[in-house]
């Protein structure tokens, strides 16, 4: 199975699909005759440049593997430079992680067992109140 991208002139996907052929080249003129556009292969299970094999579990780096940093979906953008879909910017304080091609927050989440979301008023992370009695 091939998992791939439609990209647009500014590089945004539009949409993916699956084909039964993972050859590059096949799908590549299968995909272009039936729908146009330029396509790029995306990694399914793929993550921050981490693939995690659906079986297993165990995750690599290999790039045959975990190639384009994220699987892409209809939004993300395709970046030429880095060879990689990076997701739709959720905050404006938040920076792209070079390696991972993924929106990091400017401020590290704590790690004390509390439920938090970000907080884009104060950039910082906001404790969820517990609701247990």
């Amino acid at each position: 199975m091939g998992y791939w991208a439609q990209v647009n002139e500014s590089g945004v996907v539009v949409q993916t699909v699956i084909t039964p052929n993972d050859d590059e080249q096949d799908s590549i003129s299968w995909l272009g005759a039936m729908f146009g556009g330029r396509w790029l292969q995306t990694s399914f299970n793929t993550y921050g440049g981490v693939h995690t094999d659906p079986v297993t579990h165990e995750q690599t780096t290999d790039p045959l593997k975990a190639f384009r940093k994220n699987y892409a979906g209809p939004g993300y953008t395709y970046d030429e430079e880095r060879d990689a879909f990076i997701p739709p910017k959720r905050f404006a304080s938040w920076v792209l992680d070079e390696q991972t091609c993924t929106w990091v927050p400017p401020v590290e989440k704590p790690n004390d067992g509390n439920a938090y979301r970000w907080d884009e008023a104060s950039v910082s992370w906001a404790m969820i109140p517990s609701t247990s009695a």
